[in-house]
């Protein structure tokens, strides 16, 4: 299908951008890669006036070793967080996440940035990142503030961004020699998840993120209190549903998606454990 008719806009600096979105409001959309808006557009599911292309603000592209943590430029694309020696050191499981993501177009295209504003829960990043304990920097027109992945997402694809600011920086603790484990079960390979889990383990310390188990990317929370407690791989594994309400669709039925995400956490949870 073909997007209903927009107006189009190129920022030369973040700046920039944001001064066009605060004109234009709820209308405008943000462009960088295009891989998550565009297809929207298309199956009229959007229908923004106004397009402000930010793809070309290499300001925003880097990946940098920020003492406790990793700081990530919304900009920066899906491939260069898959080969940055930097994330390999110091956050692997990111950068092996990001290697899923797609096909090897998308990911020369697509940012992470992107993916993460977008707030699909079937998008692997946005629960990789949660399960890691990201914060998130954005910039709007009354300045800078600071949101916590488990606070940045409210509904299916709503997040806490307003809509006058832009997400510029992902900034992703050190895993100090976690064990990590990726996993994530689809029909084809590059499809989208039926389910996916993200998940670290540090002694009795663990994160875990699903993917694809409810309208947002969801945080197993009590998956980590279990661990905390003691329990083992396989009781905590038992409960990745608690905080989760996975939908059916034509792919897997919602108590398929239950069985499932706990099969695949407690896989996770026994390689990160090694």
């Amino acid at each position: 299908m073909i997007p209903a008719a927009f107006d189009y806009k190129r920022a030369g600096s973040a700046a920039e951008a944001i001064s066009l979105v605060s004109q234009y409001g709820d209308d405008a959309k943000f462009l960088a890669g295009g891989h998550s808006l565009l297809p929207l557009m298309k199956l009229r599911l959007a229908a923004p006036s106004v397009l402000v292309d930010i793809g070309r603000l290499t300001d925003l592209s880097y990946i940098r070793d920020a003492g406790d943590h990793i700081a990530i430029g919304a900009l920066t694309r899906h491939m260069d967080v898959e080969k940055s020696p930097v994330l390999a050191q110091h956050v692997p499981l990111l950068a092996h996440a990001a290697g899923h993501v797609g096909d090897p177009q998308v990911r020369h295209r697509g940012t992470i940035g992107g993916s993460i504003a977008h707030a699909d829960p079937a998008s692997d990043l946005p629960a990789t990142t949660l399960a890691l304990g990201a914060t998130y920097v954005v910039q709007g027109a009354s300045g800078t503030r600071e949101i916590a992945a488990k606070d940045f997402y409210k509904g299916f694809l709503e997040s806490a961004l307003r809509p006058d600011e832009m997400l510029t920086e992902i900034r992703v603790p050190k895993m100090n020699g976690a064990g990590w484990s990726f996993q994530k079960f689809n029909r084809r390979a590059q499809d989208w998840a039926i389910v996916g889990v993200a998940a670290w383990r540090r002694g009795s310390e663990s994160g875990v993120g699903l993917v694809n188990m409810g309208s947002t990317p969801i945080l197993a929370s009590s998956v980590a209190s279990a661990i905390a407690s003691g329990a083992s791989v396989a009781d905590a594994a038992q409960k990745a549903s608690a905080e989760a309400e996975p939908q059916s669709d034509l792919n897997a039925t919602s108590d398929y998606r239950k069985h499932l995400a706990s099969v695949l956490v407690r896989r996770a949870l026994e390689e990160a454990s090694k």
